[in-house]
């Protein structure tokens, strides 16, 4: 038997707490030490490298990007021969303002609508492999089906915000023009998370839009860096490689007089800035869905286990 150090009374030797002041007499256990907090700059550098290596896992990831900029094109394109067909291409006096308005709002949202479709899927396959399930492109583009009238309805939105601040910037002075510009640069910056919004969550568009600047108040710092982090990334290996190729294919064209080579080079340095662009894009979205994963579910990929991401967020601010 033993004695209770606080009220004296008889305790068992393998009873810690007494049954008559409760008092417990387990020595105190040291406090674990404080969780190492990387900084923004850190944690968004670590967040561009560990993206890098989730896409040279899932290769297949870049066909979204691919084909978002094909169809683009296709929107383009289609723009360009509606308005020769129309007659309003050839026609010399202006068009009026609503007609250009139109087109514009029209313009404005099949680009939104594709650039957002593909953006889904891709998220959409970043969050399966999150998980460990296999990324595939139908299992992408079914996801991003899913979502359809959710991305139609944010594409609407976007695309009034977009000829609202244009038609602004059309009446304004220089003063004006600038505030615009902070206005669409801000917008931008909210909706930073709104395609994970859109894939993940049942939301409408001004939902999502709240949704996705109450999640970036959380981890601006990383998204912002992340998002440049990678932008310099893609754009010294995307330079270094171009010098290089040119300096190669150009001294062996000169050398040999040919043309063919010359040829090959073009085509090589095409190729380059087209899978830069690729690549660049499809890493953005990754990093974007692993903060997403964070910021929603407390929950750390395994591919991202080395990035800081369990100390990018404040432990009170998730959800």
């Amino acid at each position: 038997m033993k004695r209770c150090p606080n009220c004296q009374s008889l305790m068992p030797d393998d009873v810690s707490r007494c049954i008559r002041c409760g008092f417990d007499s387990r020595p105190a256990q040291p406090a674990a030490a404080p969780a190492p907090k990387k900084g923004r700059i850190r944690s968004g550098w670590a967040l561009a490298k560990q993206s890098f290596r989730v896409l040279m896992l899932n290769k297949r990831l870049l066909v979204f990007p691919l084909l978002s900029g094909l169809a683009t094109v296709l929107v383009l394109a289609t723009f360009i021969a509606g308005a020769w067909a129309s007659g309003i291409a050839r026609r010399d006096e202006a068009i009026g303002d609503v007609t250009a308005w139109i087109l514009l709002f029209g313009w404005y949202f099949a680009n939104y609508f594709v650039i957002v479709f593909f953006n889904a899927a891709l998220v959409a396959c970043a969050m399966t492999a999150f998980r460990g399930g296999e990324a595939t492109l139908g299992g992408g583009l079914r996801a991003a089906g899913a979502r359809f009238p959710h991305i139609v309805a944010w594409a609407l939105l976007a695309a009034s915000v977009g000829v609202l601040l244009h038609v602004i910037e059309e009446r304004v002075a220089l003063v004006g023009k600038i505030v615009v510009a902070l206005l669409g640069a801000t917008w931008t910056i909210a909706t930073y998370f709104v395609v994970p919004v859109l894939v993940f969550e049942d939301l409408g568009p001004l939902d999502a839009a709240k949704r996705s600047a109450a999640i970036l108040k959380k981890a601006w710092g990383e998204s912002l860096v992340s998002n440049a982090g990678i932008g310099l990334a893609t754009f010294l290996a995307t330079l270094v490689l171009l010098v290089l190729t040119t300096f190669v294919f150009g001294a062996v064209a000169v050398k040999a007089s040919s043309l063919a080579v010359a040829l090959a080079g073009v085509a090589v340095f095409v190729a380059i800035v087209l899978l830069s662009f690729l690549a660049g894009s499809a890493l953005k979205s990754i990093a974007l869905c692993a903060l997403y994963m964070y910021a929603t579910e407390g929950k750390v990929p395994q591919a991202f286990a080395g990035a800081g991401l369990e100390y990018a967020f404040d432990p009170g601010t998730r959800r």
